[in-house]
């Protein structure tokens, strides 16, 4: 890796927002008869400025507008030598009001000692003529925060953290930056955009700081509920699950995190509260350990869902969601309808009236179902694919818009939302779009104060919803509204934190109708028919028949079975289906991890569907390329993309350090912009986990199955991937693999509280009719 020496001659672009910076280089062996032959420089370099000494490491490459440029990798400012240097450092905008002239007067007047003097006695500045008490002084603020950045930048660099999270941690804290960081740099973890704990972590172990600290201990505490409600969708952890999953990711003793767990209680967004024991649950699931990839299996032995004798330890939102959420059930439930009220004749007279006219012949249960989303105030409408929910919808939206009733309808995400719209032929939008997100202070505008302009509201697809959207969808909703929630609950459950579908059915406190006839049309699609015994327990039929729409394709050895499914998705479907290999073709892998894991997939299949492009970048360990399909790994409110939300990049811009990714909305296509820094919100989207696919068709699917994966093996998780496909599925692997997921039916429960509380309201419902 090249090294050089030398100044910096001028800046050619800066952006702020990244510190992406190209400049004017002169190495100090350069003869100063040759003052055109400078060098390009561009990399992140925050807080430089002409006439500036910079030592440089990086890597030499060529641009196709710029011709051979240094990017630079890493760098050490020191401060000018020569007088001429110092005049250009002065007057480069480093000091606001100090122009060319008033820098030459101060360097004319000190000499060799300008820098010297600024730094140790700049009260004598008032000596050069010119030069105010007013500029005296704003030089030597300006100095002072100059020094505070390249102290900031050598002190991290010392401590090997990438200058993009030095330029976050000064963008956050300023000339605080330094004590920040050596007093508590877990603070990052919490404050500042993008560091999470690890990074914090490795940052403190670089210092020196104890292992035990408190501020360590206290905030890997936090961490670890985080990543409970992250990766596990928790809403609360016991007390000791909270301990025990801290000792093994703090590598401390569950002792030490005795007194952390003090300071743990008494944060303001932190809730203890003890298990309910007043309502007992049905005993309708199996519980299944809450499992990580990187556990073995003695841990996966000794896991446990919850220990229902434990506090409850909960994260604020996720405690005022959900008791929030039941109030609000109650008040909208105990609330007057707005609807017209309806008799069995005026019923009868309805359903006659869809048949002849619009041919829609309803069966007994999707009838009930059209009169229970009618009659109650909030209802559930729940089935399988092929079960008839949409035609139930389309009936009842005849109904209420004969009736001249205003209805909103909704779903999680953009695809969502469009598939809504096509089988209703009614618009609908997406959760966040309909409760008005405003991103610029991440609250929803419609809410109590300002509830929805709508009489009847309909959320498809609601086994995605998560806690905090349901919270936020009830403070909206009008008292004397009407709200129907359709979905399947036998998918799983929502990315984010809760089970909201699967708690408000097991609860019994919302009236819901399940759909379970398969129409006749349905049971011509060997998908639809293989997803229902896949719920049933029956394993589906491996053979292959030549007009299915549903394959199984045996593979036992993991690596071969890595080939044969990017063989089909590049090769084969294309051919024999007209299937577009990128835009058609959806794989989806039950883990991460192994030779058909998600990782190890997307790079095979970017080498296969897209090996050049205009265009690239490498971040991190990743590389995308103009072309590539990617998925969005977090909510960022900011920029109105979501977790699971997939996109494709359309523009890389070195230059600018950004790069464009187009998403497709209810609305439209969505162009979101990424500065370079903000990648690691992106992950390559050509093979995808199941969880990440849910709420999204494709019309196909390749789904690789082996028992290397068996922790993860799961009916609803096989069940939630076949019916992500619309026209073709096809399973590759192990037929002991398929057997294994279909007959383990057992659910990884999550920890919420909903249900009982949900309970808790049907017992005072009881009572009320007493």
């Amino acid at each position: 890796m090249p090294k050089l020496e030398g100044s910096v001659e001028s800046i050619v672009f800066h952006n702020e927002e990244n510190q992406y910076t190209v400049a004017r280089f002169r190495l100090n062996d350069r003869g100063r008869l040759f003052r055109d032959d400078l060098t390009t420089i561009v990399g992140v370099l925050p807080g430089i400025h002409p006439g500036e000494l910079l030592s440089l490491e990086g890597e030499w490459e060529s641009d196709p507008r710029y011709g051979r440029q240094l990017k630079v990798t890493s760098f050490v400012q020191r401060l000018p030598a020569s007088t001429e240097g110092m005049v250009r450092y002065l007057s480069s905008g480093l000091i606001k009001g100090i122009g060319p002239k008033k820098a030459q007067a101060i360097v004319d007047h000190f000499g060799e000692q300008t820098l010297a003097i600024i730094e140790q006695q700049p009260e004598m500045l008032t000596e050069v003529k010119g030069i105010s008490r007013k500029d005296c002084e704003r030089i030597e603020k300006a100095w002072l925060e100059q020094e505070d950045i390249k102290e900031l930048h050598l002190f991290l660099q010392s401590h090997e953290v990438s200058m993009s999270v030095a330029t976050r941690i000064y963008k956050e804290y300023g000339r605080e930056s330094i004590r920040v960081v050596r007093e508590n740099p877990y603070q990052l973890a919490e404050q500042v955009s993008g560091i999470g704990f690890r990074t914090a972590d490795d940052i403190a172990v670089k210092l020196g700081l104890p292992q035990d600290s408190l501020a360590r201990l206290a905030t890997g505490l936090k961490y670890v509920l985080t990543q409970a409600a992250n990766d596990d969708g928790h809403c609360f952890l016991p007390e000791s699950d909270l301990i025990r999953r801290a000792s093994h990711i703090l590598q401390v003793p569950v002792e030490t995190l005795q007194e952390a767990m003090v300071h743990l209680r008494t944060e303001q967004d932190i809730f203890v509260e003890p298990p309910s024991k007043a309502f007992e649950l049905p005993p309708t699931e199996k519980k299944l350990p809450v499992v990580a990839e990187d556990m073995d299996e003695d841990e996966v032995e000794h896991a446990t869902a919850s220990d229902e004798f434990d506090a409850r330890i909960y994260f604020g939102p996720f405690w005022y969601a959900e008791n929030g959420s039941m109030r609000l059930l109650r008040i909208l439930r105990n609330a007057p309808s707005c609807l017209p009220p309806t008799s069995q004749k005026q019923w009868d007279i309805v359903f006659a009236r869809l048949k002849q006219q619009r041919q829609m012949e309803l069966t007994e249960r999707q009838r009930e179902a059209v009169q229970v989303g009618y009659n109650q105030k909030v209802s559930i409408l729940t089935g399988g694919p092929g079960t008839g929910k949409s035609t139930s919808l389309r009936a009842l939206l005849m109904l209420l818009r004969t009736r001249k009733i205003d209805v909103a309808l909704a779903a999680p995400t953009g695809r969502a939302a469009k598939r809504l719209t096509e089988a209703t032929g009614v618009q609908a939008k997406t959760l966040h779009r309909l409760l008005e997100y405003a991103p610029h202070d991440n609250s929803y505008q419609r809410n109590e104060e300002n509830p929805l302009p709508f009489q009847f509201v309909i959320v498809d697809e609601f086994s995605m919803v998560d806690i905090l959207l349901f919270y936020h969808l009830l403070k909206a909703l009008p008292r004397t509204s009407h709200l129907l929630l359709v979905g399947d609950a036998d998918q799983l459950p929502s990315v984010g934190p809760g089970n909201v579908l699967r708690d408000l059915l097991r609860s019994q406190a919302i009236p819901a109708v399940r759909l379970t006839e398969l129409f006749r049309q349905a049971q011509q699609s060997r998908i639809i028919v293989t997803a229902h015994q896949i719920n049933q327990g029956i394993v589906p039929n491996p053979k292959i028949e030549a007009s299915s729409d549903f394959f199984f394709m045996k593979e036992e050895d993991p690596f071969r079975a890595q080939q044969l499914v990017i063989d089909l998705v590049k090769r084969r479907l294309p051919a024999k289906y007209h299937f577009n290999p990128i835009a058609d073709i959806q794989v989806l892998a039950p883990m991460y991890k192994g030779a058909v894991g998600v990782k190890l997939l997307n790079e095979r299949l970017q080498e296969q569907l897209n090996p050049s492009a205009l265009a690239q970048v490498e971040w991190s360990d990743r590389l995308y390329r103009v072309g590539d399909k990617v998925m969005q790994t977090r909510n960022n409110y900011d920029k109105g993309v979501f977790n699971g939300d997939v996109g494709f990049i359309r523009r890389i811009d070195r230059e600018n350090m950004v790069v464009k990714v187009e998403f497709s909305e209810e609305a439209g296509p969505l162009m979101v912009e990424y500065e370079f820094h903000e990648l690691d919100e992106l992950v390559l989207a050509y093979a995808v986990t199941v969880h990440k696919s849910q709420g999204s068709e494709y019309p196909a699917i390749v789904l690789p199955l082996v028992r290397e994966h068996r922790m993860l093996l799961q009916r609803n998780l096989l069940y939630t991937a076949i019916t992500r496909a619309k026209r073709f599925c096809v399973i590759v692997g192990q037929p002991s693999a398929l057997e294994y997921a279909v007959h383990n039916d057992r659910v990884a429960l999550r920890n919420t509280g909903l249900a009982e509380r949900l309970l808790e309201l049907a017992h005072s419902h009881i009572q009320a009719s007493i």
